[in-house]
């Protein structure tokens, strides 16, 4: 399906920031993004385009697929009131506005990551090209996961959707290992010298931790790092055993594999078992290609000067880049470091600058004149 020039509909700013205000007011963590999604099919049929929500609740936008540009529609929990207030020295000292009085919105998702969706929307709106708003990119990437095994066959060139700052072009982003550990012991009273479960979960989660450290002058985004994320252990309900569980997350780095990571991981067990649930490959692209140059150019074109930015954490991104062979980069409006923060906010001035740099990438990368 191709839109033609002449069917778009124009998109003004107000418009966009209607949408984007409208989908930071709509709660919608993982699991929960179907009026989100509606909101946003809404704004495509108000304006013209075709848009559905498919079987696994992604909204569905196709249009000229010179380029896809996606986004994530769910965001991580947590209350904070919408509301428009002008930006303060305080919100100047914390990168989030450059000038007092700048309206500023604040509320869940406004920077991770409806800041970018709502801008995509938009700029997908005024240039005819591919929008995909996907689901679960908080928990499982079960929605970007399922888009690449339906679609029949990739797109030209994709544009993620993150927060990167309206000058900061997104090339790279660790890999994710994520498992469970397991342990078991015959109980026992504790004055004993045999160790139980829990000691042995905690013994095998320090050897993988010493394994992986880092060296204090390596970049984090080349370190191996290591997180619990919840661990759970005591006496079984029967009173027999000592029970360990622990949810653990390992980040990987484009100079290592996952597979390697989950070796050396799996060979400092000597107790217990590790389940792995979730393995996600790293990224790093080139700064040469045809989506990086776009950036660049509509950057410069907005009075800004690029930058390069490589991200420690894992997006939608990594899936994309392993299943399509295209050039791809992550862009958006917001401050990376208000990501599921109490206090994230973004700057409305900055959210207009990102639709207006995202509609001269797409229209470059579909051939035209920005």
């Amino acid at each position: 399906m191709n839109a033609k020039m002449d069917d778009m509909d124009d998109v003004s700013l107000e418009d966009a920031r209607e949408l984007l205000i409208d989908l930071v007011s709509i709660p919608s963590p993982t699991d929960e993004e179907t009026e989100a999604a509606e909101r946003l099919v809404e704004f495509f049929a108000a304006h013209g385009r075709e848009a559905w929500i498919d079987e696994i609740g992604n909204v569905r936008a196709p249009a000229d697929d010179s380029v896809l540009l996606t986004s994530h529609v769910d965001t991580v929990p947590g209350e904070i009131p919408v509301e428009v207030q002008p930006a303060d020295a305080e919100d100047i000292e914390a990168g989030v506005a450059d000038e007092e009085g700048e309206d500023v919105l604040w509320g869940r998702g406004s920077v991770d990551a409806t800041g970018p969706l709502a801008a995509m929307a938009a700029a997908a709106v005024r240039t005819g090209v591919s929008f995909v708003g996907v689901v679960g990119e908080e928990v499982d990437s079960r929605g970007s996961r399922f888009l690449v095994d339906d679609r029949e066959s990739a797109p030209e060139a994709v544009v993620n959707g993150e927060p990167s700052g309206t000058d900061g072009i997104t090339l790279g982003y660790r890999g994710l290992l994520a498992g469970t550990y397991v342990a078991t012991s015959e109980s026992g009273h504790t004055s004993r010298p045999d160790p139980n479960a829990i000691q042995h979960a905690v013994r095998w989660w320090s050897a993988v931790e010493e394994h992986f450290e880092g060296d204090e002058y390596e970049p984090v985004f080349e370190q191996v790092t290591t997180k619990p994320v919840d661990v759970d252990g005591g006496v079984s309900d029967d009173g027999l055993s000592v029970e360990a569980t622990m949810d653990v997350q390992l980040r990987v780095p484009p100079s290592l594999d996952v597979e390697t990571v989950c070796e050396a991981a799996e060979a400092e067990l000597e107790v217990g078992t590790v389940t792995w649930k979730d393995e996600v490959p790293p990224v790093m692209t080139s700064p040469r290609t045809a989506v990086a140059r776009a950036f660049r150019v509509a950057i410069r074109d907005a009075g800004e000067e690029p930058r390069l930015v490589r991200k420690t954490g894992t997006s939608d991104m990594n899936i994309y880049a392993g299943a399509w062979d295209c050039p791809i980069a992550t862009y958006g409006p917001g401050n990376s470091d208000l990501d599921h923060a109490p206090d994230e906010r973004l700057s409305l001035t900055e959210f207009d600058q990102s639709v207006e740099i995202l509609e001269r990438v797409a229209t470059t990368l579909r051939g035209e004149n920005p």
